[in-house]
């Protein structure tokens, strides 16, 4: 859901002492880019028929295209994206991760390439039916997500039920144990549109942006990411992602985050 909050106050403090430590060969010394990714948040990543796919997965893909230069995919769990990034476990990450002020005192982003945001997704059938109605209910996250903390500053009254694994959050509602998630839009929709008898509430909680993360010594691996997604976007690659992964709710998908 991937709304996320990679780096508690903790893993910052490691992922800062790292920086300082040798690591692999610059990314622009190599025609191979090397990018993990957390494949299990559909739309943006996830496996179908063992193969990974999704629309950051095809993004990266388009980008590293217009760079010359192929993907070496490293699959970890979200919350070790940002300080095996920094401990130069891989060149840059793509995981539907929101550009924040915390993850930009450790790593720089390129320019955004999606709009998300935080949504909560119920049952179609539950009382839920504003934001406001979250405040007393069982309300299930990914652990190391943004989600986590913006219940806890935003809703202290929700009962978080943090997961390791995104599809734990829907399964925990699915199944009762839980009232509604929190995650990011494009998930919670995609979710809805893919298992009848669930719901997203209209009101987004957030408004942000998705950015691919790379290291602040790679300042060069930042501007050629920028230019090929410049690049993408002007000969249409670009749109014909968004189309393939929204379709006509691509609008609605782009603005909500």
């Amino acid at each position: 859901m991937k709304l996320k909050n990679l780096l508690s106050a903790a893993s910052l403090g490691v992922a800062m002492m790292v920086a300082g430590l040798p690591g692999t060969a610059s990314a622009q010394a190599s025609n191979v880019l090397n990018v993990a990714t957390d494949a299990t948040f559909p739309p943006m990543e996830f496996v179908e028929k063992d193969q990974r796919t999704g629309f950051d997965v095809d993004i990266m893909n388009a980008l590293a295209n217009a760079m010359g230069k192929q993907v070496r995919w490293t699959d970890i769990d979200f919350k070790g994206l940002i300080p095996g990034l920094v401990a130069h476990r891989f060149d840059a990450a793509i995981s539907a991760i929101y550009i924040t002020p915390e993850r930009a005192k450790v790593v720089d982003f390129t320019q955004p390439y999606f709009a998300g945001g935080l949504s909560a997704l119920v049952k179609a059938d539950s009382p839920i039916k504003t934001l406001a109605d979250l405040n007393g209910k069982k309300v299930t996250v990914q652990v190391g997500t943004k989600s986590v903390n913006f219940l806890r500053d935003h809703y202290p009254q929700v009962h978080r039920v943090e997961v390791e694994k995104n599809q734990e959050m829907f399964d925990l509602v699915a199944i009762g144990r839980a009232d509604a998630v929190v995650t990011g839009k494009p998930a919670a929709y995609q979710f809805a549109r893919t298992r009848p008898g669930f719901r997203v509430l209209g009101q987004e909680l957030t408004t942000e942006a998705y950015g691919i993360a790379v290291r602040k010594d790679e300042p060069q691996l930042r501007d050629q990411l920028n230019a090929a997604l410049a690049k993408i976007k002007a000969d249409g690659t670009y749109d014909a992602i968004v189309h393939k992964w929204f379709g006509a709710s691509a609008g609605t998908a782009a603005s909500a985050k």
